[in-house]
Order: C-alpha cells, then structure tokens, then sequence
C-alpha cells in the first residue's frame, strides 16, 4: 500500500491511458481490416470475405491467427538488428500518438500544451521504420521501397506543416483541446469553413504520409513485389499492417480536431462526436484507396512541389495577412 501511495497519480493516469490506447489500436485495427475488405469488395463488386462466421465478420481472427503462427526468419546478409528493429519502431511509437488526443471534453490520456508538435515529431519515427526496413533487409525492391519512402515523406511533410500553421495562428495554441474548444458545435462554426485550402492540403497529405492509395509508392505491389517489407513474413509483415492502420485513426483525429470541430456537434458534445467524425474520415481512406489508381513517383512529387507547397504557403501567408488585418 505504502509503494502504490508513492507512485505520482499522473503516472498511474498515463499508465492506464496506455493500455486503454493498446486495446483501442487493437480493436480498430480488426475492424478496420473487416471494413477494409468488405468495402473492397462492394465498391469492385464482389462479395469479399464471406466465409469465416456471418458475413466474413471473423475473417481478421483468421487473419491475426494466420500471421501468429507465421515463420519469422531473417533474410540472407540482411543486418538482423536493425531488420527487427524497424517493425519495433513502426508501431511503438505511433502509440504515444494517441496520449494529447482529445476523444472528448475530458477524455484525454494527457493534456500537453504543445500536442500538436508532439504528434508530428514522433510521426516522423514511421519513416525512420519504413526505411531501415527496406535497407536492412537486403533486397533490391525494399531498397527502392526505402529510398521512395524517404522521398515522399520528406516532400510531403512540408504542406502537412503549413497548413496546420493555419490553425495553429489562427487558435493561438499547439494544444488540440484548445483549438477544438475555439470551435463551435455546428458546421459553420468548424475550422473547415474559415480554412477550405488548409483541410484539403492536409487531407492529401494524410493520404501520403500514410502511404496509402493513390500514393502508396512505397510499397506498390505492381512494381516492387511488396517494396519496404517484401523480406518480412508473420507478425513482422503483421505490425507495419498494424502501424498503419493505427496512423490511419491517428491522422483522421488530428484532422477531426483541427478542422471539424472534435468532440463538438448538433446537440449534445460528447466522445461519440469524435469517433463519428473520425470513422467518416476512415471511410474516406477506403473509398478512395479502392477508386483511384497508382500515380507514377513522378506524378506524386510534382502534385507536392508544384501544387501543394505554393498553395500551402500562401494560404498560411494570406492567413498571417487577416489575422494581423482583423
């Protein structure tokens, strides 16, 4: 009793926000998957998982049971420490994204005055995972895998950045409590309305900093085989899946927060408004993953440098100009 009375009370609010936040990535990520597959198969026509329980619904079991009992090996000449250290990375850290979310008005694992810039620095250990994966598994195709991961990312974190400036001057904090508490309850009242450009950027640049369709060039089967994780079976393969699941909710909470009001909405504000917003933004990612093909790499840089950069710039320059105008 004398040992718990000793532990700070923080500490063992943090510790249970973590386990809280392990089993939420967990559930989300089964049921993104099931939704995943059953979305792919209606948008292509066809029926998708409908074997394994009613409608296919225990089909990620299946799956999670499969990569379990899967073989690890590490590949020939490949550098064992860093190849198993690059799934470690890929998941580990995406988790702490999740402690300055804001789910609701008091559900916060913990309030950090400047959360915002601590999601996007530990963001940043995803690309640091992707490439020392495909460098350390000695194989051509994670090599190039690597090489366009770090091409991308790098390219497009600049808008990413830019525009949450926007509302970072916009609200005067990096605190998603108080940038979702300056908003309203009703649509009008959403930084979305006060910052169309902002959203749209950050939204393409969700797309990409997630490697997701149409810019999922890291990985693209067509042509790398499996780019970054080709040399990765089991449970390896099995938490990049898992990381980028987890990175897909992570950004849809961060956009909910800044441009679509957070846990606000028509009637009662609660933790229900966060996740209906954030599971709309999810149906995106998969709606448009199964709609749209590939761009080239080509492609896929000059939409950044060309397009997204001006754009981005001189919207957080116009936003400067009205906030010291008004």
């Amino acid at each position: 009793m004398t040992f718990l009375a000793a532990i700070p009370s923080e500490l063992i609010h943090i510790v249970i926000g973590m386990v809280a936040i392990m089993a939420f990535v967990g559930i989300h990520v089964l049921v993104l998957v099931y939704a995943e597959r059953k979305g792919a198969g209606h948008i292509q026509r066809r029926p998708g998982p409908f074997e394994v329980g009613p409608h296919g619904i225990l089909q990620p079991l299946a799956d999670a049971g499969k990569l379990i009992g899967k073989q690890l090996f590490t590949p020939t000449n490949a550098d064992p420490i860093l190849f198993w250290m690059a799934p470690v990375l890929a998941v580990f850290p995406v988790l702490l994204l999740f402690v300055p979310m804001p789910f609701g008005p008091v559900v916060t694992v913990q309030e950090v005055n400047l959360g915002l810039l601590l999601i996007l620095a530990f963001a940043g250990i995803g690309v640091l995972s992707t490439m020392l994966a495909g460098w350390a598994s000695n194989n051509k195709f994670g090599l190039l895998g690597a090489a366009r991961t770090v091409s991308q990312s790098v390219a497009y974190e600049i808008p990413l950045l830019l525009a949450v400036l926007c509302i970072a001057f916009q609200k005067g904090s990096l605190n998603l409590s108080t940038i979702v508490e300056g908003q309203g309850s009703w649509p009008w009242q959403w930084n979305i309305v006060t910052q169309p450009l902002a959203f749209l950027i950050f939204l393409v640049c969700a797309f990409a900093e997630t490697n997701r369709a149409p810019f999922d060039l890291p990985e693209a089967e067509s042509e790398l085989t499996a780019g970054f994780h080709t040399e990765y079976s089991g449970m390896g393969f099995g938490m990049f899946f898992m990381a980028e699941y987890a990175n897909m909710v992570v950004v849809s909470g961060v956009c909910t927060a800044l441009f679509l009001g957070g846990w606000k909405g028509p009637g009662i504000d609660g933790v229900w408004w966060f996740m209906i917003k954030v599971y709309a933004l999810l149906a995106l990612f998969i709606w448009v993953r199964w709609t749209y093909p590939r761009v080239r790499f080509d492609q896929l840089l000059n939409i950044n440098w060309k397009w997204l950069i001006p754009l981005a710039t001189l919207n957080l320059l116009g936003t400067v100009f009205l906030m010291k105008v008004f």
